[in-house]
């Protein structure tokens, strides 16, 4: 691996929205207060004990607000790392089509104790660089807690039932989405020659493991990314249109009435 730090502790989560972190996952575990935020257009509240996970794109948080007392432990991870990482049970893709919607999970008292020891497990590895195998018993302690995170979904949410192809499709689906390739790709057939599958196809994937199809995903990740835009007032409807390659300001108008509501000034006001 490269000399990219791959592992960074903070016990802040006022850092997640910058930059330098939109290609981390963001885990964080609450020990005590609270905090709220936006996210995907919907507002959310981390208490004590609760387990948060952001997949990138971390930017898309706002309006995050702690209380006096909030106290929180948080390791991001680059998403090669993860991968490095992640074991082959990979019961990745239904946690992170839930964490879309909801990135907090409340554990229970066992899994409060598991999720805290893993976390001091992390911090305590990247603390031994003479380590003759450093790389590896890291590599160990962030997979103990990724296998964790997904019993802990198991547990909470239900067993993963989706077969293995349809998952790695989804997941490389998801991860294109993910890199904003929506920025300038909207059409499925786009990311069905990426995968090398039809459209038709594709929509089926999406369907069975998601329960939406793939022009839902894919118009979900521009349209909360395009309502982001809208509220800097520093950019201009031009300007985001073009940013997003719309071949004309109408056609963005027409995009935003349909997939937010409202035309962009209205939106904007």
């Amino acid at each position: 691996m490269d000399n990219i730090q791959h592992i960074i502790l903070d016990d802040t989560l006022s850092r997640v929205v910058e930059p330098q972190f939109s290609g981390y996952i963001c885990h964080a575990y609450c020990h005590g207060g609270s905090c709220t935020f936006m996210r995907n257009g919907n507002e959310h509240r981390m208490e004590a004990g609760d387990c948060l996970i952001i997949p990138r794109r971390g930017d898309l948080v706002e309006n995050l607000h702690k209380s006096s007392d909030f106290s929180v432990s948080v390791i991001y991870v680059t998403q090669e790392f993860i991968e490095v990482s992640t074991p082959q049970s990979n019961y990745g893709i239904p946690g992170h089509l839930s964490l879309f919607h909801n990135p907090i999970m409340r554990l229970t008292p066992e899994m409060q104790q598991r999720c805290a020891a893993n976390f001091e497990v992390i911090r305590l590895r990247l603390s031994q660089p003479q380590h003759n195998f450093y790389h590896e018993v890291l590599a160990n302690a962030v997979q103990a807690m990724i296998l964790d995170f997904f019993d802990f979904h198991a547990v909470l949410y239900g067993a993963d039932k989706i077969t293995s192809q349809y998952r790695q499709i989804m997941e490389q689906f998801l991860n294109m989405l993910d890199q904003g390739d929506y920025l300038t790709n909207r059409e499925i057939g786009y990311y069905a020659d990426k995968l090398c599958i039809t459209p038709k196809y594709l929509s089926e994937v999406a369907k069975k493991v998601s329960g939406m199809s793939a022009n839902y995903w894919i118009n979900r990740y521009t349209a909360l990314d395009i309502s982001r835009r809208l509220r800097d007032r520093s950019l201009s409807f031009t300007d985001i249109s073009d940013m997003y390659g719309f071949s004309s300001l109408s056609h963005f108008n027409r995009y935003v009435k349909k997939n937010l509501g409202a035309t962009p000034t209205d939106f904007r006001e």
